[in-house]
Order: C-alpha cells, then structure tokens, then sequence
C-alpha cells in the first residue's frame, strides 16, 4: 500500500496567550500541500519493521511513524505486523508538518490494513497536535493547541516554498516568545477572501518574531521572497521554511527556479494547495 503524506502551511498563525497546562492557545488555519512525503505500507505475520529513505531519521521506535503504527496495532490487538518504507521529501524540523502527516498516513494506511474500530482521531492526538489535522488533510481552521479543527472549502492557490536548512526547533520557538507578543484572533473571513481575490492577506504569525531572534537570517530571506513579487509571504509554524503565493502555477515555478538559482543548496518547490 502506497501513501503520500503532505505538508502544510499556517495561513496565519496567532498565539492567543498561555494556558493553564502551559501549552499555548492557538488559532490558525491550516492548508495541506501538494507535496508530500511517500509512505509504502505491507502486512507481515509480526513485528514492526521501518526503513527510512532520504534522510538521515532514525528507524527507531523515537520515529513518530514507528510510534504510530505502535499505537494503532495495540489499540486493535495486534492482528498481524507492518512493514513501512518511509521516503522522505519534506525538510526536518521545517514548520510543514511533515513528521506528523507521516504518522498520520501511517494511521490511515493501518485502518485499511487491519480494519478495526479504532478512534484514529484520538490515537492521532497523543501522538502530536498537527496530526488529527492530517487524517483529512485539506482546509482547516484550528484552535486549542491545533487539536480542535474545523473544515473549510479548500482553496485553490499556487505558492512558493523555501527551506533554507536551518532546523528551528517549535520548543525554542516558543520559549522565545514573551507575553507582550501575544495577538488577537485572526480575521479568518478577510484572509480567505483575500487570498481567493490575490490579494495581500490581513495575517500574521506570532511566532516570526521570536524565531527571528532566534535566527536573524530568516528575516532577511523574507524579505527576499517578497522582493520576488510573491504575495503573503510568511513563516509556517515555527519555521524555519518560509512560503508566499503566486498568480498562477507558471508564475510560482518562474520564481522557485529563481530562487534554485539564487539558492543553489536550498530545498525550494512551486506547489498548490490541495483541493
């Protein structure tokens, strides 16, 4: 069995304040990605087995992907073990998701494999608080922690994506963030009707700053982005990949190649959400 598992972005990501249990209230809104880590999933008679491709991610049981898999097999009994090949595409520590669209994928792959009545939504959870998001990825405006998700009409829009290899770490991030730095809710209507006009969308992402600090030459590669001509050029998450959008799909791929020129050592694709 074969599935990818994609990345996604923030449009908009506001830290709302601190809660009680320490972890911050969020809102965001969350858009998968045509481009994707692959999954290759097969039955054996037990054991888990991972192999990793393209990265240098252990295939250990401190993979998110093993631990899901781990997760779902004792929530049904074990019935039989899995054998997954993991390829990596997506950068690490990156702000896309992608570590837990993979753990994701691997819960919907199982729920094929071995069929059961499992609570995936909530297997998903204990495992990270982006991963319900990527059970149906699409369109979703999230709270909470990210955890309490709401669907949205997908969009469809081109963009630009543009990692330059820095790890950031989401505990750093946050950690750097000071309490006069906290923002409002975002406008979510004003967002998504600009971004469906082209326009520049009304958003933000409470946690530039601090990973700014952090990392000054994100900053600069900002700057960079919107010199390009793209629009709603922004940080994801914790960073450190950056991402803004273009017309059309002819207009992203003129400006990630650009930017490959520009960047030659940089992991930087023209892709469109999904929809």
């Amino acid at each position: 069995m074969e599935l990818l598992a994609p990345a996604k972005v923030n449009l908009g990501l506001s830290v709302l304040g601190r809660r009680a249990d320490g972890y911050h209230e969020l809102h965001t809104v969350f858009a998968a990605l045509r481009v994707a880590d692959r999954l290759f999933l097969e039955a054996i008679p037990e054991g888990v087995e991972l192999e990793v491709r393209g990265s240098n991610l252990p295939a250990n049981p401190d993979n998110l992907v093993y631990k899901a898999v781990v997760a779902y097999l004792n929530a049904v009994g074990w019935p039989g073990g899995v054998k997954v090949v993991l390829e990596k595409h997506l950068p690490l520590a990156a702000g896309l998701g992608g570590g837990s669209s993979d753990a994701a994928a691997a819960l919907r792959a199982l729920s094929k494999l071995y069929p059961a009545p499992a609570n995936l939504p909530a297997l998903a959870l204990k495992l990270g608080a982006d991963v319900p998001f990527f059970l149906e990825a699409g369109l979703a405006e999230a709270r909470g922690v990210g955890e309490r998700l709401r669907p949205l009409e997908p969009l469809e829009v081109h963009l630009v994506l543009l990692n330059p290899g820095i790890a950031v770490s989401a505990a750093e991030a946050y950690r750097e963030l000071r309490p006069e730095e906290w923002q409002p809710e975002l406008d979510l209507p004003g967002i998504l009707h600009a971004i469906r006009a082209g326009e520049e969308p009304p958003y933000w992402n409470t946690l530039e700053q601090p990973v700014f600090r952090l990392v000054p030459y994100l900053q600069e590669l900002k700057l960079e982005l919107r010199r390009t001509g793209l629009r709603g050029v922004l940080m994801s998450g914790s960073g450190s990949s950056l991402f803004g959008f273009a017309q059309d799909a002819e207009e992203a791929r003129f400006v990630a190649q650009k930017l490959r020129t520009r960047y030659p050592r940089f992991w930087v694709v023209a892709t469109q959400t999904v929809s």
